[in-house]
C-alpha cells in the first residue's frame, strides 16, 4: 500500500494484483499455486490439506475451492480472517508443542502446503536461512502429518542452503522438484519445492528433528 493507504505504482501495473483484487481474492500469491497445481497436479476432491503460514488466505482460498469445504486448515502465527469452509488455528510453528498439537488437530493430512517467509532483515544470508528453516519446519510437519502418498509445496529463497533442503524432500517423497511459477515477481529469489507421493518408511533414514 502507499502511505496514503493507495496501491503503490507497482501494485498498479501488476496484473496479478488487479486479477487477484477483480476475482476476490485476499493476495496475489494465489496464482503462483494455481500455476503449481496446474503443473503437478497437487489436489484432488475431498483431499486434507493443511496451509502453513496462510495469512492473508489466498492459498487457503484456492485449496477450498479444489478439495471442497471443511478440509482446510490454516494455521498462522498471525489471525486470519475467516474463510467459509476454512478452519483456522493460531500459533507459532517454530515451537514443537505448538506444533505437536497441530498435528493431533490436523490428523491424517493428504497435501501441505506452506507460503512462509521470515521477515525481511535486509541481511540475504540470513534471510535465506531463516527462510530454509522455515521450510524444514514445514518438512517436519509432513514428516508427523502426511499420508503415504501424500503432497507437499513449500516456498524457499534460493542461497547455499537450498540444494541441502531439497535432497531431504527428495528422501522423502517419490518425486521432489523445484519450480518458479511465472507468478513469482522477476526480482524475487523465492523458488517453491514440490514432493509428490509422500514415503513414509523413510522417515527413520532422515534427520527431521529441526
Amino acid at each position: 500500500m502507499g502511505k496514503n493507504g493507495g496501491m503503490s505504482a507497482y501494485q498498479k501495473k501488476d496484473g496479478y494484483y488487479r486479477k487477484a483484487k477483480e476475482e476476490g481474492y485476499r493476495s496475489r500469491a494465489v496464482y503462483k499455486l494455481k500455476q503449481i497445481d496446474k503443473k503437478f497436479n497437487i489436489f484432488s476432491q475431498g483431499d486434507i490439506v493443511v496451509d502453513l503460514g496462510a495469512a492473508p488466505g489466498s492459498w487457503s482460498q484456492y485449496a477450498v475451492e479444489r478439495v471442497g469445504e471443511g478440509n482446510v486448515l490454516a494455521i498462522d502465527l498471525e489471525r486470519m480472517r475467516d474463510l467459509d469452509g476454512v478452519s483456522f488455528y493460531k500459533g507459532d510453528l517454530t515451537d514443537d508443542d505448538f506444533v505437536q498439537r497441530a498435528a493431533t488437530l490436523a490428523g491424517d493430512v493428504d497435501v501441505v502446503i506452506s507460503d512462509m517467509a521470515p521477515n525481511i532483515s535486509g541481511n540475504y544470508s540470513m534471510d535465506h536461512a531463516r527462510s530454509v528453516y522455515l521450510a524444514q519446519r514445514a518438512l517436519y510437519f509432513c514428516g508427523i502429518t502426511l499420508v503415504k502418498g501424500g503432497d507437499f509445496v513449500v516456498k524457499v529463497f534460493q542461497g547455499e542452503d537450498f540444494n541441502s533442503f531439497l535432497s531431504d524432500v527428495k528422501e522423502l517423497f517419490d518425486f521432489a522438484k523445484a519450480t518458479s511459477p511465472k507468478a513469482s515477481r522477476d526480482s524475487s529469489s523465492e523458488m517453491y519445492v514440490v514432493g509428490k507421493r509422500f514415503i513414509p518408511k523413510k522417515l527413520e533414514e532422515v534427520e527431521l528433528e529441526y
